[in-house]
């Protein structure tokens, strides 16, 4: 059967339609899962989303994906996304990259480990631990599926527990739809190279406070913009982007509306407003990080052209 583990993958699930003859009838559906629950099954199909009760479900598995990244591509995306969150103080283990911002943020606060980490993997974990403790945090490693999947049997055997599943997401700029006609009364987007303090105030409301350390990752990146958006007087959106992995991605952080101005659209314009900007600084692909239970989020990002590159978990240590 399938384990949360399996969010963001190829599946296919034979169903139970209906009874005939005394035989059950069946029919199989092939997609992407974004979501499982102890009810549902829900998944991305051809023919668009599907939600089948797990009292209906004969079988469910796992399937080769029709075109899986390669774990030089998975490896290459990573580390375009570290490059685009830094953390203020950074460590090396081998190859790894051992991250900490005052714990502001998983992303920032894990150790990273794709690459050879120049020892055997329970010396390196031994070491990773010993780096966080040093540090005065709770050791975390962020673990990329399924090119980390050796790191995370590791870890499973070591009592460590696991984040909910991030999908990461990417699409080519040129496939993004066009943008749907809009009401011309929307406020403008307005990219900024610096967050202004309205803009900070919405990130720490998201992100629970806002650290010094939380200042550099949002900040300490060459080709970066912040977007907002102003509606009466007040800051209703944001986003950020950045040009990172020698210049190909376009990553997306922080896209945020506030309750009372959603169901505008006001997300996809901040999204395509840093489209706009990433392209003329040559990018080529965006990515973005989104837990697989934000549903809405998902869907959002779905009907923009996004599909799953690879998942990842935050494992963190027992206490």
């Amino acid at each position: 059967m399938l384990r949360q583990q399996d969010v963001g993958h190829r599946i296919v699930v034979r169903r139970i339609v209906g009874i005939r003859e005394g035989r059950p009838l069946f029919t199989d559906a092939l997609g992407e899962l974004v979501e499982l629950s102890e009810t549902h099954i829900t998944l991305a199909t051809a023919q668009g989303r599907l939600r089948v009760p797990v009292g209906e479900v004969h079988r469910a598995k796992r399937v080769p994906a029709a075109r899986r990244p390669t774990a030089g591509a998975v490896v290459a995306l990573e580390l375009a996304a570290d490059e685009a969150w830094p953390a203020p103080v950074t460590g090396r283990l081998g190859d790894w990259r051992l991250r900490s911002a005052d714990g502001w943020t998983g992303r920032a606060n894990s150790a990273l480990p794709v690459g050879d980490p120049d020892r055997p993997l329970p010396a390196a974990l031994d070491a990773v631990e010993r780096w966080y403790a040093d540090h005065g945090q709770p050791a975390m490693v962020n673990t990329p599926l399924p090119l980390a999947a050796p790191v995370g049997a590791e870890l499973d055997a070591r009592g460590w527990g696991a984040r909910p599943p991030v999908l990461v997401q990417t699409v080519a700029l040129t496939a993004l739809p066009p943008a749907p006609t809009g009401r011309a009364d929307l406020p403008p987007i307005e990219l900024t190279t610096t967050p202004s303090d309205d803009w900070l105030a919405v990130a720490a409301g998201r992100k629970g406070g806002l650290p010094d350390a939380a200042r550099h990752v949002l900040t300490a990146v060459e080709r970066i913009r912040f977007a907002q958006v102003h509606a009466a007087g007040r800051l209703v959106a944001v986003g950020r982007g950045t040009v990172t992995g020698q210049g190909r991605w376009l990553g997306l952080t922080l896209i945020e509306v506030l309750p009372e101005a959603r169901r505008q659209g006001l997300a996809g314009r901040v999204i395509r407003s840093l489209v706009g900007w990433g392209v003329a600084e040559g990018a080529s692909h965006a990515f973005l990080q989104v837990e697989q239970r934000n549903t809405p989020a998902v869907a959002l990002y779905r009907g923009l052209g996004f599909t799953t590159h690879h998942t990842y978990l935050t494992r963190v240590a027992p206490a």
